[in-house]
């Protein structure tokens, strides 16, 4: 269930958006897109940005949306790197990609790597050419498919929160990890983004979520110097998927997202988390301690139960 405070934050956002820009149409293959399939880590695994991107569809289109399959998991990297204190080998994109694509059958796949391919640690040409190279597979593999491919910058990390906790690590420490960042890591997330910008002629969209959020970040802290989206300087809060989808939806052509009811955000919200962890568990993964999803044939006929109250709120 989506927080009170949420639907407030959601209608601040929607009337910035709403006074700088113009509405566009979705592009043709976003349209026309009967399976989204979204692909992340832990941002995504908490899925509020894409249960937000679902109402606003409903809301736009008497109800009906594409489905969006949110398969993000915790931890996970492209590049199959870990750094050496993680609790676990961190899970690799391409360990279970294929199978999400043979089982999702996919018409438009939205990807958002780069927060733990860096592994907290200063840059590296070697770091980086691992998340080049996982970026490149992500590509091959998904053209393969004759799925349209929207890659998305990481975005930022904020040190704001851990460096008033004193839990910044400096150049030259001996290690770091997710647990003890380098201080200057959202430098080494720029630089990852500014690639994925860069990969535009590659593939169907590139959307830029790590400028979007230091703006605002900078914007907040005019009135706030302690504003933060992340209490960890990861894991963003509600506000920041609130952000996240605007920015997407804005790439997408809806500028104007409507303020949605409460209750249709919270329908949206419980189909969403049922279904999302019932296509984990039946594409299936190698990260522990991931709660399992029900059957999948049983979440989808939960879905559907819920789906008629949806209907009759997005209408």
């Amino acid at each position: 269930m989506l927080p009170t405070h949420l639907i407030k934050i959601t209608a601040l956002l929607l009337i910035s958006i709403s006074a700088t820009t113009t509405q566009a149409a979705p592009p043709e293959f976003l349209q026309s897109a009967k399976t989204i399939l979204f692909l992340g880590d832990s941002i995504t695994h908490a899925g509020h940005y894409i249960s937000f991107i679902e109402t606003q569809f409903r809301l736009t289109n008497s109800g009906t949306a594409p489905e969006m399959i949110n398969l993000g998991l915790p931890s996970e990297t492209c590049s199959g790197l870990s750094e050496p204190d993680h609790p676990f080998p961190r899970p690799d994109l391409h360990e279970r990609l294929q199978r999400a694509l043979d089982k999702t059958n996919p018409d438009v796949v939205v990807a958002c790597y780069g927060m733990n391919d860096g592994i907290y640690y200063p840059f590296s040409d070697e770091r980086f050419t691992a998340y080049q190279n996982g970026i490149n597979l992500l590509i091959k593999k998904v053209q393969a498919t004759g799925a349209k491919l929207i890659l998305m910058s990481p975005p930022a990390f904020d040190p704001v929160p851990l460096k008033n906790k004193n839990k910044l690590l400096p150049l030259g420490s001996e290690k770091f990890a997710w647990f003890a960042i380098y201080e200057n890591y959202d430098e080494v997330l720029a630089r990852y983004s500014d690639w994925i910008m860069q990969q535009a002629d590659r593939v169907d969209m590139v959307i830029d979520l790590h400028t979007p959020m230091n703006a605002y970040l900078l914007d907040k802290r005019k009135t706030n110097v302690n504003f933060t989206l992340s209490s960890d300087g990861v894991h963003i809060n509600s506000e920041g998927h609130q952000l996240l989808a605007t920015t997407i939806l804005q790439a997408w052509g809806i500028n104007k997202p409507q303020q949605p009811p409460q209750k249709l955000l919270e329908f949206v919200e419980q189909r969403q988390q049922l279904l999302h962890l019932a296509w984990l568990s039946h594409v299936g993964h190698k990260r522990p301690d991931v709660l399992p999803g029900i059957e999948l044939k049983l979440a989808k006929r939960q879905a559907k139960q819920l789906e008629q109250s949806i209907q009759n709120l997005s209408n």
